[in-house]
């Protein structure tokens, strides 16, 4: 496999493990200094946090599609920019998010391991 081809299936199993709820496979996945600033609010978002608030329930995903994901290469560092559409439940409420992200990972120990993530919301049409 291609360092971008791997690059990508570790972005596309960081969305499953959202999806799924999947406390182990982010903790492998995700460095302990990693940091998620949220898309919502701007708030920077902790490995710790990100998987206690999913494992509590907190919150859930209920679809995330991604799409256009680019990959760039940059030696043991790599940032893949694309597009998700996140339909996601807080409590009782219902949210659908359009964003631009950006994920940042690192090449640790011979697996790519996240680093960053940001998104932007994109306006409605």
């Amino acid at each position: 496999m291609d360092l971008q081809a791997e690059v990508l299936a570790a972005d596309r199993q960081f969305f499953a493990a959202l999806l799924s709820a999947n406390a182990p496979a982010l903790n492998r996945l995700l460095v302990d200094d990693f940091i998620l600033v949220d898309v919502m609010r701007g708030d920077e978002v902790s490995k710790s946090a990100l998987v206690g608030a999913l494992q509590a329930g907190l919150f859930r995903f209920d679809a995330i599609d991604p799409s256009d994901a680019r990959v760039r290469i940059y030696g043991d560092a790599a940032l893949v920019n694309g597009r998700t559409e996140m339909r996601m439940t807080a409590g009782e409420n219902a949210v659908t998010v359009r964003s631009r992200y950006t994920h940042v990972f690192v090449r640790q120990g011979g697996e790519w391991r996240f680093v960053t993530a940001q998104g932007t919301p994109i306006a409605p049409e």
